[in-house]
């Protein structure tokens, strides 16, 4: 009963937040999804209905770095790392972010602040 209810409140958050945030060719919204260990990032073009990019930390370039553990703040920070650079190649500087209902701390923070020092404007 309590996670039925859990799941309504974060959907809620969800749109409402969706209501006011809107991608652009000049200016995706950048989706973040998280697990228990991952962390998932998608540019979205929501004019276009086109996703511009994709990344998690399950991508074999992050595994190289050598992070045994993922579900945790630095391994955010590498994350966020990678997906900085990779914006920057796909000629990305500026974003609007979508944290999918979840709370503004922990990875989510960590992740966020690592883009804004990699030079993205979010």
């Amino acid at each position: 009963m309590k996670t039925a209810l859990r799941k309504e409140k974060k959907k809620t958050r969800q749109h409402r937040a969706r209501k006011k945030l809107v991608g652009t060719e000049e200016r995706p919204r950048l989706h973040l999804h998280r697990t228990h260990l991952h962390l998932y990032a998608q540019a979205i073009n929501d004019i276009e209905e086109r996703t511009l990019l994709t990344s998690s930390t399950l991508n074999p370039e992050l595994r190289k770095r050598g992070k045994s553990q993922w579900g945790n703040v630095e391994a955010a920070k590498e994350f966020g790392k990678h997906m900085a650079e990779a914006l920057k190649q796909n000629k990305i500087g500026k974003i609007v972010f979508d944290r999918g209902g979840l709370p503004y701390q922990g990875r989510i923070r960590a992740f966020v602040e690592t883009l804004r020092e990699g030079g993205i404007q979010v």
